[in-house]
């Protein structure tokens, strides 16, 4: 066992990461991981991270290795945000941790997951920490491609890009890791297209699978105008009762154990020096939550373009395999009533709604268009 056992076909990586850990003079301050949704970037950093701190270069087992997989090891801070975007305020607070030494680790480890999530402003205090920073302290990147991440930062980093594991090789790594059923995991793995998470998620949870047989089933259902705005309506509905599910608990967590940390737990009012703490988190929350719906309609836009390039890839006769095999019947009839063009057309609308989401756009108003645009045309 090692901690480099769940990087699924990423071979070229490893190596140079081990390389590193290894060799000092192959070492360096900053690096920039970046490869698509799935590819395992923080995987890779994690990994990284407890190999620098292990005495073995990342046995796997030691309490180094294991405490800092887990994000518990007193060097390595991770940083993974869960609202739209990272503070400017946050980063400072790392800044300022960058200049410690390691407290009994080898590395000062600070992992930002999400630093495409972070503003041009907010980068610019990372640059005078990533460009002198002290010898022991390592900053690790991770975003989905270098573009993502400002220049500057880009600059001063040393860049590692991972690719998109193969099918075979995700669908593995569920059967050996999660005891799933080959088939199965064979299906899931390239349902989700090689993203492992999701394809995890879709192997253990048939309900999410499901989900995911839904989103697929709508284009065959629109027929006309009315038919795309109920249909937008219907994936808005669903992925705001999936992101409220996934963060009502830890929001009610969160607040009580606000309060009960400012002694004001059970209060009928609050002090306005309390009330603009609570007014912070509920802010946080909110933030949090807008993310949450974001990202379970991009995850069903991702879905609706595999569909659309499994009819493409029927109209041309290209001869490849599907992603949805399982839905090669509606596959069919799509690009028997379609052309390729159109189909093209319909890929360019779900395209054009995943950039109005991210640039804040109302989720239903984007949504709509998006259905709208993939109704038959006559």
């Amino acid at each position: 066992m090692s901690v480099w056992d769940d990087l699924v076909g990423q071979e070229a990586v490893v190596e140079v990461l081990r390389g590193a850990v290894a060799d000092p003079a192959a070492m360096t301050h900053a690096w920039l991981i970046t490869g698509p949704p799935g590819s395992g970037r923080s995987n890779a950093a994690r990994a990284f991270a407890a190999a620098l701190q292990c005495l073995e270069g990342g046995c796997g087992d030691c309490l180094a290795c294991t405490t800092a997989l887990a994000g518990t090891h007193a060097d390595v801070t991770v940083v993974a945000t869960e609202t739209v975007g990272i503070k400017i305020d946050e980063t400072r607070a790392l800044v300022s941790l960058a200049q410690r030494a390691p407290s009994g680790g080898r590395w000062r480890v600070i992992l930002i997951e999400d630093a495409d999530r972070m503003a041009e402003r907010t980068s610019n205090v990372l640059l005078k920490a990533i460009e002198e920073p002290p010898p022991r302290t390592v900053w690790l990147l991770c975003a989905p491609s270098p573009q993502d991440v400002v220049v500057t930062i880009r600059s001063r980093a040393r860049s590692l890009a991972l690719r998109v594991p193969p099918v075979e090789a995700v669908a593995a790594l569920l059967v050996s890791r999660d005891g799933v059923d080959p088939q199965v995991a064979a299906v899931c793995a390239r349902a989700a297209q090689s993203h492992i998470g999701i394809a995890r998620r879709l192997a253990r949870d048939p309900e999410a699978r499901d989900r995911r047989a839904q989103v697929l089933a709508i284009p065959a259902a629109i027929r006309g105008v009315g038919d795309a705005v109920l249909a937008a309506g219907r994936l808005v509905e669903v992925a705001q009762a999936e992101s409220k599910a996934a963060t009502e608990q830890r929001d009610a967590q969160e607040k009580t154990a606000l309060l009960r940390a400012m002694g004001a737990e059970g209060a009928a009012t609050l002090p306005p020096s309390l009330r603009s703490q609570v007014t912070q988190l509920e802010k946080d929350q909110k933030s949090r939550a807008t993310r949450a719906q974001r990202d379970v309609l991009d995850r069903s836009m991702i879905d609706l373009l595999s569909l659309y390039r499994d009819v493409l890839v029927v109209q041309l006769g290209a001869g490849v395999d599907l992603v949805n095999a399982g839905q090669a019947d509606q596959v069919a009839a799509l690009a028997a009533s379609s052309s390729p063009e159109q189909t093209l057309r319909r890929m360019d609308a779900i395209g054009q709604t995943r950039t109005r989401l991210a640039g804040n756009v109302a989720p239903l108003l984007a949504m709509e268009a998006m259905t709208i645009a993939l109704r038959p045309q006559g």
